[in-house]
Formats: structure tokens, sequence, C-alpha cells
């Protein structure tokens, strides 16, 4: 069998060197490209299903395409579907770019809040004087927050720009001038025809009209402008705060500094348990000297940052927008500490340990199974190997490694024993060059054909591969199994803007602060991401993985990923302070994120347990921020049991007595975990008077469970006010006693400080508590 041999180097943004035909191999034994002990192939199996052919960008587009992301569908579409870089909504029409400013209108209720471009012609489209209809837009160019949208027939083309946090958008013409169409003519409340400038109305939204100095507009009263700008190609317009003069007179000193590139760089600071995040903007000036901008910081952002803020803000979905101007910001947020697994406590009932590990060792195993539901089983016996390992119980320890290491094996190698190609049902990975990733089949959930959920899929592999590294981490060396791990870290979040196989940071928004599930993005209401907590599953993977094998870029990662990503989840999906989401949104959790709403329901259940627990699991030793605000977690807890009794009364026969009992349907595990955050003592009477043959959720286990609550019970709620100079860290308090543990995952002692003073020893790959 001949194969290819790629060479990895150590950084997360790995350094390969492709030989030709990675697209399309010669022959069958050309297709299997090794990668230390592991091997993916450029030859999609047979049998099973790639995304689309085409993409639409632009010849001059080099090198692999952003998919996940929220201007997506415009990759996917010849005209976009609606993106949502907030506070605005643009979409790719035959006339144009279509802008909607949705501040105003927000509406809630018990399905969702929604902050929509509705279906008319509202606010407006810019359009060129020379096309009356484009036959498609085409992706020319992106940056990390912002993209470029071309419009281009017979030589005259329309360039716009437009970006997260920008009230502008921007435009360059070629063979024509700018038009601005509109359902009826809008209200100018600042200038004439004669004016360059024009602040406008639509309705109760506000916009400031930036043609060039000297420039004249046809007819205002009519629905249709045009703008005669002496042959001058650039233009700008920006959705204001509100009408005031003087508003238009700040916005106009930042018109012509077009933003032609953004860039966010990060830092973890381990001492200091502090990541820090920096945004910034890059402008060309097409007049005037000014080169910063405005721009607006979500929620996540203006709380954590002391850069200046201006007395101006923009509603949106997310809350309150506020105005910034500069050429960037800086964000710092504390890294809210991950164990490997909770730590065994003395009220343990030992006997009781040892039974459920051998229930969950006796059960059948999935060796090979899609990229979800295998990757669910790793999850499962993954927790359950340092359980048994402080349990002192080797035999689960030995079994659960090992189900974790055969199947991981397996997935990770595109050929067989013998050397030959697998087939698709067998597990293995495929790269696809035309859109730059790496699809593992078995695919599911649309992980194939549209690109969805790989944060999710592959990050319980990196997970689990970050747990089987603590544990031996020469498994994990270059020569071995860490290569073909590295590819699907870049895959999900490669870190690298040169990246010749992966786009950066596919399934992360920086400026938005969280992941993207879907490839395409071809929604009205834009991208969404669902299950918040599988995607800090991917990140406390990285974590793991770093730290194991000493990667420190790898591990810095996975520490500024999974920290953002919680505090745009404490924001966005919890609302724990109870400032940010809608006043007219009744319920206690955003379920599903979208650009333009959020939703108070899954894709697959209405089912109250299933709204809550989608965003809790997998319940690991990352998943204490879900407990950093204890009185929201029994608010949360308390609507959950709210809901679940009315669901049931709905239901029950017209002459049934009420019911006063309460049921949980599915997923009681994790309902028990989430609810000791915040009442350990309710949570351990409801497990302990479970059915006989309960059965936990698919990725959970009754051992996970009991420990959990255990745990909790004994040592008290989450103290988010102290931190610890190490990323594996965890403050509990019950009855005024603060609880400190710390693992170290080194192969020497270590003594870790915590911010409060308190210092605990920590063995070798061993717990510490004091």
């Amino acid at each position: 069998m001949i194969t290819r041999h790629l060479r990895l180097g150590h950084s997360v943004g790995l350094s390969v060197a492709l030989v030709a035909g990675l697209a399309a191999p010669a022959s069958r034994g050309d297709d299997i490209v090794r990668v230390g002990a592991g091997s993916y192939t450029t030859r999609a199996p047979e049998g099973t299903r790639q995304p689309q052919a085409e993409i639409f960008r632009t010849s001059s587009l080099r090198g692999p395409v952003p998919t996940n992301d929220w201007w997506s569908s415009l990759a996917w579409k010849p005209f976009s579907d609606t993106m949502y870089p907030h506070p605005l909504a643009i979409r790719t029409v035959p006339g144009g770019l279509r802008v909607y400013f949705p501040g105003p209108n927000i509406i809630a209720n018990s399905a969702a809040i929604f902050a929509f471009m509705p279906g008319e012609t509202d606010d407006f489209v810019i359009g060129h004087s020379g096309v009356a209809r484009f036959t498609e837009s085409r992706v020319d160019g992106f940056s990390d927050w912002f993209v470029t949208a071309l419009f281009e027939s017979e030589g005259k083309r329309l360039r716009t720009g437009f970006g997260h946090g920008s009230p502008f958008v921007y435009a360059t013409f070629e063979g024509g001038n700018p038009t601005l169409t509109f359902a009826a003519a809008p209200r100018v409340w600042s200038g004439t025809a004669r004016d360059a400038v024009l602040g406008i109305s639509v309705q109760n939204r506000h916009y400031g009209i930036f043609a060039p100095t000297g420039s004249t507009w046809s007819e205002l009263g009519m629905p249709r402008w045009t703008a005669d700008t002496s042959g001058k190609d650039y233009f700008a317009l920006a959705v204001l705060p509100d009408d005031r003069p003087e508003t238009l007179n700040l916005f106009r000193k930042y018109a012509y500094a077009h933003v032609v590139d953004t860039r966010v760089a990060w830092a973890y600071d381990e001492k200091q348990c502090a990541v820090e995040t920096t945004f910034k903007f890059t402008t060309k000036n097409f007049e005037g000297n000014e080169t910063g901008t405005l721009f607006a910081l979500y929620p996540h952002q203006w709380t954590n940052t002391n850069a200046p803020l201006l007395d101006k803000e923009y509603p949106s979905v997310r809350g309150p927008m506020k105005l910034c101007a500069g050429d960037g910001f800086r964000t710092v947020m504390p890294f809210p500490g991950v164990l490997p697994a909770l730590p065994l406590t003395a009220n343990i009932d030992r006997n009781v340990l040892s039974r459920l590990l051998a229930q969950e060792g006796a059960e059948r195993r999935l060796a090979v199974g899609d990229t979800y539901w295998l990757g669910k089983q790793f999850g499962k016996w993954t927790t359950l190997i340092p359980i048994a390992e402080q349990a002192g119980e080797k035999e689960a320890v030995d079994a659960h490694t090992e189900r974790v290491r055969h199947a991981l094996e397996n997935f990770l190698s595109a050929a067989d024993a013998s050397g030959n190609p697998k087939k698709g049902g067998e597990g293995l990975f495929y790269y696809d060059a035309r859109w730059g990733t790496l699809i593992g089949y078995p695919a599911s959930f649309g992980s194939d054909v549209e690109l969805n959920d790989h944060h999710f899929h592959y990050g319980y592999f990196l997970r689990a591969a970050g747990e089987l590294a603590r544990r031996d981490p020469a498994w994990a060396a270059d020569e071995k199994w860490l290569g073909m791990l590295r590819l699907l870290i870049r895959d999900v979040a490669s870190s690298d803007r040169n990246d010749r196989l992966f786009p950066f940071l596919r399934n992360f928004d920086p400026y938005a602060g969280h992941s993207w599930a879907s490839g395409h993005a071809k929604f009205g209401d834009g991208n969404n991401n669902e299950s918040s907590s599988e995607a800090v599953n991917a990140w406390y993977g990285l974590v793991l993985l770093g730290e194991a094998t000493g990667n420190r870029a790898l591990r810095d990662l996975g520490a500024w990923l999974l920290t953002t990503e919680i505090a745009a989840i404490n924001d966005y999906w919890f609302d724990v302070t109870g400032n940010f989401h809608h006043p007219d949104y009744p319920a206690s959790v955003v379920t599903m994120v979208w650009g333009g709403k959020g939703a108070n329901g899954t894709w697959f259940s209405d089912e109250p347990e299933v709204v809550h627990g989608i965003n809790w699991l997998p319940i690991t030793g990352a998943s204490l921020y879900l407990g950093r605000y204890p009185d929201y977690c029994a608010a949360n807890y308390a609507a959950l049991v709210a809901e679940r009794r009315e669901r049931d009364e709905k239901r029950r026969p017209a002459r049934s007595a009420p019911g006063n009992s309460l049921h949980w349907n599915q997923w009681g595990d994790l309902i028990w975990m989430y609810r000791a955050l915040s009442d350990p003592r309710d949570a351990l009477a409801q497990f302990e008077a479970r059915a006989a043959n309960f059965k936990p959720e698919a990725g959970n286990s009754l051992a996970n469970t009991y420990t959990w609550i255990a745990a909790l019970d004994e040592l008290g709620q989450v103290d988010r006010s102290v931190t610890a100079d190490t990323p594996f860290y965890a403050v509990f308090q019950k009855e005024g006693r603060r609880t400190h543990v710390a693992y170290n995952m080194g192969a020497a002692p270590r003594t870790v400080t915590f911010s409060d003073g308190i210092t605990v020893t920590c063995a070798p790959r061993s717990f510490g508590q004091k």
C-alpha cells in the first residue's frame, strides 16, 4: 500500500507540505495520507455524501473558505439568506445589498426573542445605477468578523463590506453610482439633494448616508435615489442610535475610514488566571485623516472591558450593544477552571460506586458508530476513567481506557490492519479539499453534506484523547496519535489564518463570543447554536490535550475558547444576571441562539427536560461553570419544575385529580446533577428515589451522576470569587467554609496558589484539596 506521510509540527497551527493531487488522487493507492500512527483519506468512500461542489466565491479568493459563520449562506447560495452582523441585519438580493435594523422592533413571547429581518423590502437596498438586477453575489474577502460581498455584471461591480459590531456598511462601485431603493420615500431630517451626507429615518429607524464629498442626489421625495459622485467610487451608510444632528456629525467623522481588516488575538495568563482578548480594526481612509472607526460591543464584551464607552447604544437580540470609538479594544475575563473529574468525597459509599461501575463495565460497547453517537459513548467512558481511578477500581479503569483507545484509534485510521482503505461505515476521516474540512464517516446530523456540528462531534473525540493523554502522555506523542488529533483541532478551531488546509476558527465566532453549528446558515434567522455545553466540551478537550502534551499554545487556545464561550452562555443562553433577555421573554433560558432570535425550543423535542438539559450535557469536570451563579441555578430548576408540571396537567385525563408528585420523562440524571448545583440534598433524594430500572441519558452514567451529586453535597456550591494559578481548579463554599480543589497534570509535585492566599500541594497526576 503506497501512502503519503505528513510531517506535523508542534504548534497549534501545523506546518504541512502537501503534494500535488490532494483534491483528486490519481489512484486508490494514493488516497491514504499517513499522520503518525493514524491516517485520513483524500478520496470520499463509496456511498458517502459530501457538501455541494460549488462555493460562491470570486476567483481572486484563495484558500479554505470559512463555514459555520454568521455569514456562511453567502458562500453556499447565489444570494444569501439573512445575515446578522449585529446591530444590523443584511441580505444579498438581485437588486444589491438589503439593509435593515431590527433594534426598535424586537419582540418576545414564550416561543422566542425575535429580532429578524421582515419579509418586505424595509429598510432599503444599496444598488448599482448601471445594473437593475444582478444574477448572484459572491464572497470576495473576509477577515475575523467582517466579510465582503461582490455583485458583478458585465464589468460593473458593487463591492460591499460589513461585519459584527459595525454600524457601518461600506461599498465601492465600478461602472456606475450608488443607488438606494426604499419601499417608500424616507423622512430626510438632515441635508438636501445637494448634500453628500444625509440623515434619514425609515419608520422608527435612523441612518446616516455618506456619499463622497461633492456628491448630489436625485429627487429625495422618490422611493429610489441615485448619487452623482463625480467619478468617486466609495460610499457608506450607518445605522444611528438616534436622529440628533450631533450624532450624525459623530458618524460623519468616521464614515470615510472603511474597515478593511479585523483581527482577534488572545492570551491566557496562568498566574493571574485571566484570559485576555484583543480586537483590532484596520481602516482605509477615503477622505480626511481619521484612522479609527465606531463599533458596538456585545454585553459579554462591554461588561469585561475598560475601553471608554460612548453614551450611545443599540438594542439587539443579545441585549444592549454599547458604542465605542477607536481602532480596537480589549477584554479580560477570569478562567473558570476545569477538573478531570470531581474529587471522590468521604460521603461516597464505595460499595454503591463499585456496583455502579460494574454495571457500566457490563454494558455492550459501541466500537463503531457515527461521529456524534460514538462521540457520546467516548464521553461516557472518558468520564468514568478518573472516577474509577480515584476509587482504586483498576479493572474498570483498564476496561474503559481500552474501550476509548480502541474505538478512537480505529476512527483515526483510514486504513484497516492490512493497509487497505476502509469503507465509510467502518469509521474514518475524509479530507474535502474544496471546502477545506475533515469529514468523519459515518456522519450524522448533516456533518457531511452541510458541515454541521463538527465542534460538537469532534469535541467528544478530543476530550477522550485528552483523558488518554492525561494517563499516558506517550500515547499522544507526535509519532503516535497527536498528528491526527491536531487535524481535528484545526478543522474546528485552527488558530492559523494561513492554514492551507482549514479556515481560521471554523466553528467559533470571536466577536460574537460563541460557536455556530450550521455549516451553511441557510436560514432566515441566520446561523444557530443549540447545545452550548457541547461546545464547551470541545474546548475542554483542547485544554486537557494541550496540558497533557505540554503544548501551551493549544492549552491557551482552549482556555480562551472555553472562557469566552462560557461568558456568552451566561449572558445569552442563561442571562444569569437578568439584564439581557427581552423583558417580555418569560422563559428562564434561551435554548438555541440564532442570529435573529433566541429560541425556547430544540431541533428535536419540546419536552421541558430537553429544552433545559441540552445546554447542560455532557456533565463533566468542566461543567462546574453551570453552577457559578447558584441563585440562577435554583430559579432555572424551579422554572423547569413548573414547566414539567404544567405539561403534565395538560396531558392529564379530564377526570383525574391534580398531581403533586414530580416525574421526569427523560434525562432525570442530568436534572439531578444540575439541581445539585443549588440544592444537593434535594438532588440526592431524587437520585436515591429513582426507579430500579432507571436508564441515564445516553452519554451519561449513574456512576458519574452519583459521584457528582455526592461531591456537591459534601463540598457545597461553586464559589466563583476565587481563582487559581492553574487551569485545573475549583472552589466550593458550604456554610461559610471554603474547599479548594486542584489537580496536577504534571509528572512532578506542584503547589497551587489560590487568589485568596490558600495553597494546595498536589502529587503528580493527582488531586489536592484543602
